[in-house]
C-alpha cells in the first residue's frame, strides 16, 4: 500500500521581510504535496544548525518541537486505512486545536473563510491577534492609526513571535488579567466582552466533542463572569426623524446619506449589508421580503424571513438610486457585484458605511441633532419608535428578525424624558393638592396713573401689591401690609382699581 511521507523543510519560495522563511511540515503522497506551517522562521543558516547532529540552545528546543509535530503526523498517518489530503488536515489541524487556543482560532478562522463568513472570520481573527499581543505584552493594534499594510504588517510579526497556549492555561486569573489589560489600553468592556465570548465557543467546541474536561472551563458561575456593558441609548426621537426626513441636502453625498438611512428606518432597521444583498427579485408591489445575512447560517433550522412594506418614500428612494435596468437577479442597488469574494464583500459594504456614517453626521448637525448618528441608530431607532407607539414587543421581535424576545428587550431603548417626568411628578402629587386648597388671591397692579404718581413723587419708590379678601379693600390691612414691610412714617398713595 501506498503511503504518505512526512519532512521538515525551509520554505525559501516566500522570504519574510527580515531575510528569514517559514519552517514547514510537507506531506508527499503519489507526488503531491502539500505544506503546513509551524510556528517558526528561520535563515537558511539557523535552519541548518537545527537539522544539525547536535544543536545546542535554543536551536535544540527548536529541533526537539519540530521532531514532536512530525511524530505526529507520522501517527495519524499510520492510523488511517486509506490516505486523503482531506482527512489528513482534519485530523492534523484538530489535533492542534484540542491543545493549543491559538491553533483553534486559526482553524477556526480558516473554516469561516472557507464557507464565505468573512465577517466572521475577520472579528475571530481581531480576537485572536488581542490575546497574542496580550500573551506578548505588546500595546493592541490601533487599525485608526495604522494603514492597511502596516496594520497587516504588524499582525504578521505578532503571529510570528506567539508561543503556543494551552487551554489548560486559560484560568479564571488568566480572563481577569487580560480584561485588566485590555481596559488599561481604553479597550471597552464590550470589546472585551465580545472577544472573550469567542474563546468560549473553542472551549464549548472542544468539551462538547469530548477533548477537554468541563472541569476546566473557565466560564460562568462562581468562576469567570462575562463584562456586562451598558447599553448606550441608540435611539433618535420621532421629532429627530422628521427632521432627517424632511431635510433635504444639496449635493449628493448627503443625500444619498440621508436616503439610505431612512430606507434603513423604514425597511425595519435594514442594516447595509441586507441593503448591498438586496435584489429586485425579492421586491414585490407592497413589500420587500429578505433573510438577515447574520442569522442565515446561526439560526438556519428555523429562518424567519423580514417582510417590510413599501411605502413612497421607500419607492422613491428605490427610483433615485437603484440600478438599472431592472431585473429579477439584479442587485437593487450598486454596492456589490456579482463577481467578488466574500473579502471583497465585506471591504464593499464597511465602505459603504463608513461613507453613509460620515455624511449621515452631517445631515444630523445641519438640522440640530446632538446625538450620534449612524447607521446603527436607524435599527435602534426603528424598534424604539414602534414601542413608544405601543407596538407588542412580539411584533417588534418578528419585524427586526429576532429569535427570541430577549435580543428585542435589549433592543428597545428607554422612554423619552417627557414621560420620565410626567411620571416623576407623581411622586410629588401631594404638592399640587396643597396648592389646590389655597385660597384664590388677587393683587393689585401699577397702572399708567401709578406710573405718572412715580415721576411725579420722587419719594415714592415701589408698589406694593396686597391681596384683596372677596373683592373688598381693608385699608387696616392695607396699613399693616406697608408696615410689615418695613414701611413706617411714610408718605404713601393708596390707587383703587376701578374693578377687582
Amino acid at each position: 500500500m501506498i503511503t504518505a511521507s512526512t519532512s521538515i523543510m525551509l520554505d525559501t519560495r516566500r522570504p519574510l521581510k527580515d531575510g528569514t522563511f517559514r519552517v514547514k511540515l510537507r506531506i508527499t503522497f503519489q507526488r503531491q504535496r502539500k505544506y503546513y506551517g509551524t510556528q517558526y522562521s528561520l535563515s537558511e543558516e539557523d535552519f541548518s544548525k537545527v537539522q544539525g547532529d547536535k544543536p545546542r540552545g535554543r536551536y535544540k528546543e527548536i529541533q526537539l518541537s519540530l521532531q514532536a509535530l512530525e511524530q505526529k503526523a507520522v501517527r495519524i498517518l499510520e492510523k488511517m486505512p486509506f490516505f486523503t489530503f482531506e482527512a489528513f488536515d482534519r485530523k492534523f489541524l484538530e489535533l492542534h486545536a484540542r491543545k493549543d487556543v491559538f491553533a483553534a482560532y486559526e482553524q477556526c478562522i480558516k473554516q469561516m473563510s472557507e464557507n464565505g463568513q468573512a465577517a466572521n472570520a475577520n472579528f475571530y481573527e481581531n480576537a485572536y491577534i488581542s490575546l497574542i499581543s496580550f500573551m506578548l505584552k505588546e500595546p493592541p493594534i490601533n487599525r485608526r492609526r495604522l494603514s492597511i499594510q502596516k496594520s497587516k504588517e504588524r499582525k504578521q510579526d505578532l503571529v510570528k513571535r506567539k508561543k503556543p497556549l494551552p487551554f489548560t492555561d486559560v484560568t479564571v486569573d488568566f480572563l481577569n488579567s487580560y480584561e485588566k489589560w485590555m481596559l488599561s489600553r481604553k479597550k471597552t468592556l464590550t470589546t472585551v466582552s465580545m472577544y472573550l465570548r469567542t474563546l468560549r465557543t473553542l472551549f464549548n467546541d472542544l468539551i462538547d466533542a469530548g477533548d477537554l474536561s468541563r472541569d476546566l472551563y473557565p466560564f460562568g458561575r462562581r468562576k469567570y463572569r462575562m463584562p456586562a456593558s451598558k447599553n448606550i441609548k441608540k435611539a433618535l426621537t420621532l421629532a429627530d426623524v422628521e427632521k432627517i426626513y424632511n431635510y433635504h441636502p444639496e449635493h449628493d453625498s448627503q443625500a444619498k446619506a440621508r436616503d439610505f438611512w431612512i430606507f434603513s428606518y423604514l425597511c425595519n432597521g435594514i442594516n447595509v449589508k441586507d441593503i448591498a444583498r438586496l435584489k429586485y427579485k425579492q421586491l414585490s408591489r407592497e413589500s420587500i421580503t429578505f433573510i438577515r445575512a447574520k442569522t442565515e447560517r446561526t439560526t438556519r433550522h428555523a429562518l424567519k424571513p423580514i417582510v417590510a412594506m413599501r411605502t413612497p418614500e421607500i419607492n422613491r428612494i428605490i427610483k433615485r438610486w437603484g440600478n438599472k435596468p431592472i431585473s429579477p437577479d439584479t442587485y437593487v442597488f450598486p454596492i456589490l457585484r456579482e463577481d467578488i469574494t466574500p473579502e471583497q464583500e465585506l471591504a464593499y459594504v464597511r465602505q459603504t458605511v463608513k461613507t453613509i456614517n460620515l455624511y449621515i453626521k452631517r445631515v444630523a448637525a445641519e438640522v440640530g441633532i446632538e446625538h450620534n448618528v449612524t447607521t446603527y441608530t436607524a435599527r435602534h431607532t426603528f424598534s424604539t419608535v414602534l414601542k413608544r407607539a405601543g407596538a407588542p414587543t412580539e411584533f417588534i421581535s418578528e419585524s427586526l428578525g429576532h429569535s427570541n424576545l430577549k435580543t428585542t428587550e435589549f433592543y428597545l431603548d428607554s422612554f423619552e424624558d417627557d414621560v420620565k417626568r410626567h411620571y416623576a411628578a407623581h411622586l410629588t402629587a401631594f404638592k399640587k393638592q396643597a396648592e389646590k386648597k389655597r385660597p384664590e388671591q388677587k393683587h393689585l397692579k401699577m397702572t399708567s396713573a401709578q406710573q405718572k404718581t412715580k415721576r411725579d413723587y420722587p419719594l415714592y419708590k415701589e408698589s406694593l401689591s396686597v391681596p384683596i379678601d372677596n373683592n373688598q379693600l381693608n385699608l387696616q390691612s392695607l396699613t399693616r401690609s406697608y408696615t410689615s414691610s418695613g414701611i413706617s412714617n411714610a408718605a404713601y398713595v393708596i390707587f383703587i382699581p376701578d374693578k377687582v
